[in-house]
């Protein structure tokens, strides 16, 4: 079974794996196959009985699926988790594993548009088959909207400035470049901090983009309905956003984080954390694998 581990090197793939508890002959779930490392391993701790469904919506995902009878790709984006399992005519599985964000792939392929440093279009579709890219973002989004997803999805407090000089510059002609785009911004950044901040416009475009927010919403309640009881969520983010939205969930059962609880004082929270603290990547994977750095591990148990 080969694997294409040039596309993507799997971060915290022992802490993960491990996490899921993995039972010979239980049904699972990588929800975000990409160069199918994760995928491997979990196949590898099955049984002949046991099942894996892999789903990516990335065409170029498609180059490292692996014959295996035990094995099931799915052509499509995560947040369709309930939909293609109930296809599949699946009730209920033992285990559910994301690992998301952008892989080291995406940034490598220039033509993709997702690194500041490409000469490209501004595209940074997840599909490259459907849907809106970051140009017409750029170019159709009033200031009002171009100013909340620099600031929601980025985090920029210059976030209302970056949007007004986009919509004056858009004015005398489209802004359809990586490098057209940059001519406009960069004047807000200071050389100390461009990468940084340059590194947050780039984070918010392609989370609007993929609408990956909404996307990981709709795949944790997912979750929680395609969980056995005992079944195990395993959740790798990258950024405060993500990570946020995953804590929540598991541990009051909403994405808003309020805590609900019932007649006696137990939390109403479908999940029981198995990890109170945060699992992160040991120096010496980041050392192979500087992607890890930011990378944080929450795994939770349906109740």
């Amino acid at each position: 079974m080969q694997v294409n581990t040039f596309y993507h090197t799997p971060v915290l793939l022992h802490e993960s794996i491990e996490g899921l508890g993995i039972k010979e002959d239980g049904i699972y779930v990588d929800v975000t196959f990409g160069g199918g490392g994760h995928s491997k391993e979990i196949l590898r701790h099955l049984g002949q009985n046991g099942h894996l469904y892999s789903f990516d919506q990335d065409a170029d995902a498609e180059k490292n699926i692996f014959p295996d009878p035990r094995f099931t790709f799915v052509r499509s984006n995560f947040r369709f988790l309930k939909n293609f399992l109930k296809y599949y005519k699946v009730e209920l599985v033992d285990g559910i594993l994301a690992d998301l964000g952008v892989s080291s792939h995406h940034f490598d392929e220039e033509e993709r548009g997702f690194s500041f440093h490409a000469n490209t279009a501004l595209d940074m579709r997840m599909n490259t088959r459907a849907g809106r890219t970051a140009a017409d973002i750029i170019n159709t989004y009033s200031e009002e909207q171009l100013a909340d997803v620099f600031y929601l999805y980025g985090e920029l407090k210059n976030s209302r400035r970056l949007a007004s000089a986009v919509v004056k510059a858009r004015a005398n002609h489209p802004i359809q470049t990586i490098p057209e785009f940059l001519e406009v911004i960069k004047p807000f950044f200071g050389k100390e901090r461009e990468k940084k901040e340059l590194a947050k416009v780039f984070q918010a475009l392609r989370i609007e983009v993929n609408d990956e927010m909404e996307a990981l919403k709709e795949m944790l309640r997912a979750s929680i309905d395609m969980l056995k009881p005992g079944g195990r969520l395993a959740v790798i983010t990258y950024h405060s956003l993500e990570d946020r939205l995953v804590k929540n969930i598991i541990k009051t059962g909403n994405f808003q984080g309020k805590v609900e609880k019932d007649f006696y004082g137990n939390l109403l929270t479908p999940f029981s954390s198995i990890n109170n603290k945060v699992i992160t990547a040991s120096e010496e994977e980041i050392t192979v694998n500087p992607r890890s750095r930011s990378a944080k591990l929450r795994i939770a148990e349906k109740k």
